[in-house]
């Protein structure tokens, strides 16, 4: 356990913030299912808040069990948000997932970029969207819910040289999702994962929102309820 990942654990009923709850009674549904979590899962450190947010994003706690954290990503992602680098997603549905309040990163969709590459090679439009933002991975927070293909190459592209400062890799599906995962974890850069063909748009979406919840605590501007 990181001394960051400690000192960012307590959040309490009082202290309890969601950026993304804008009226009354969506906080108070947020916070419920927070509470219902925390006496599940536990509440030791920040890895727990992830496995707590990412279990509430699908309405089942054995996703708590099927996470996978190598490399300490949560300090990773807070020091990336801090900067303010560049989120880099796979798919729109996890772009438009991202929580917009509360840091100054930019969110781009791989889908964006690549088209000829794609074309050109017979690969799919979310590995060669990565493939073609190349120079803008350095450093970055790269969040992966949906192409095991994407993460595959991204895989690649790491043990060539390319270095996010953080990727969270959570392919659902049957084929190439636990294999891209299991890849992910045998590579030196700070992840954050799902064991086997479980996980998807939510959980990825869901890890990184809780990884700008912790920053915007620690940004000292953080309110109960609504967050910034």
């Amino acid at each position: 356990m990181s001394k960051e990942s400690s000192r960012h654990a307590d959040t309490t009923a009082s202290t309890y913030i969601d950026p993304g709850a804008e009226t009354k009674e969506a906080y108070e549904i947020s916070i419920r299912s927070r509470t219902l979590a925390r006496s599940v899962i536990g509440d030791a450190n920040a890895e727990d808040r992830l496995r707590q947010r990412c279990s509430i994003a699908i309405g089942d706690f054995a996703m708590a069990e099927l996470m996978r954290f190598c490399h300490d990503p949560v300090p990773a992602a807070l020091a990336a948000l801090k900067i303010g680098a560049p989120i880099i997603t796979d798919i729109r549905m996890v772009q438009v997932g991202i929580q917009k309040k509360g840091h100054n990163c930019e969110v781009i969709c791989a889908l964006d970029s690549g088209a000829e590459i794609a074309f050109g090679r017979g690969i799919t439009r979310s590995s060669a969207g990565f493939l073609a933002l190349k120079d803008r991975l350095a450093g970055s927070i790269v969040v992966i819910g949906n192409a095991p293909s994407a993460l595959l190459s991204l895989c690649e592209m790491v043990k060539a040289g390319t270095r996010p400062a953080v990727i969270i890799g959570t392919p659902v599906g049957f084929v190439n999702a636990a294999e891209s995962k299991a890849v992910l974890r045998t590579i030196d850069i700070p992840s954050i994962s799902t064991e086997g063909t479980r996980g998807g748009t939510p959980i990825a979406v869901a890890a990184i929102n809780e990884c700008i919840t912790i920053h915007i605590e620690g940004s000292g501007h953080a309110r109960p309820g609504h967050g910034v």
